[in-house]
């Protein structure tokens, strides 16, 4: 699998953060979730408040009406909007935003990412700076596939991840139109700006 797939290379926040020495690619990552969040629980400092398997951050705001279901890392800064749906193992790095009636399963985000409003966001990593305006998705599961596999075309080749869910691998500053899909498996590059009503599908012989 090339390198120019690893994460560093669109994500520079990521080899200093808790899951920096993972030398895996997204998709391993992303699989792994809940296991590598619930992991990074016990090297928090005391700047976090912690109930069961999610910690808070004492600065975040999180309104009545967000549910969390860990593991999950709510950083510094954060906001949780009501009506926020995050589950499956969740890390938002410091000063994330997710707005009212956004969900939130098994990613990853980065410093100042946002979602804005009724958001889905599925099995990704996203940068610092990321932000997806409203309505705007990262589907992870081809359910119109009859095989379920991921498949996308990266550096003029197919990359075959070996898993049925993958949302995408969303570069540092990229900027995400309002009611845009990014279908499953995807790959963003960092500084992209991707239209309104625009949809993003990577899938071979697309």
């Amino acid at each position: 699998m090339s390198a120019d797939l690893l994460i560093e290379k669109f994500v520079a926040l990521w080899p200093d953060s808790p899951f920096g020495r993972e030398d895996y690619y997204a998709w391993q990552i992303t699989q792994r979730a809940a296991e590598l969040v619930g992991a990074a629980l016990s090297a928090l400092d005391d700047g976090y408040g912690r109930e069961g398997d999610i910690a808070v951050h004492r600065t975040a705001t999180i309104e009545n009406g967000a549910v969390l279901k860990g593991p999950a890392i709510i950083g510094p800064g954060c906001f949780l909007a009501a009506g926020a749906y995050l589950r499956g193992g969740v890390f938002l790095d410091e000063g994330c935003i997710i707005g009212p009636g956004c969900e939130l399963k098994s990613s990853f985000l980065f410093k100042g990412a946002t979602l804005a409003h009724f958001n889905f966001v599925g099995d990704s990593i996203l940068g610092a700076d990321v932000n997806l305006e409203a309505g705007a998705i990262i589907a992870n599961h081809r359910n119109e596939w009859e095989a379920k596999a991921i498949r996308f075309v990266f550096g003029g080749g197919v990359v075959e991840p070996g898993v049925e869910k993958f949302g995408a691998l969303v570069g540092d500053h990229v900027r995400v139109g309002a009611n845009a899909v990014i279908a499953p498996g995807a790959i963003i590059g960092r500084g992209t700006t991707i239209p309104r009503l625009t949809l993003v599908d990577q899938a071979p012989g697309l």
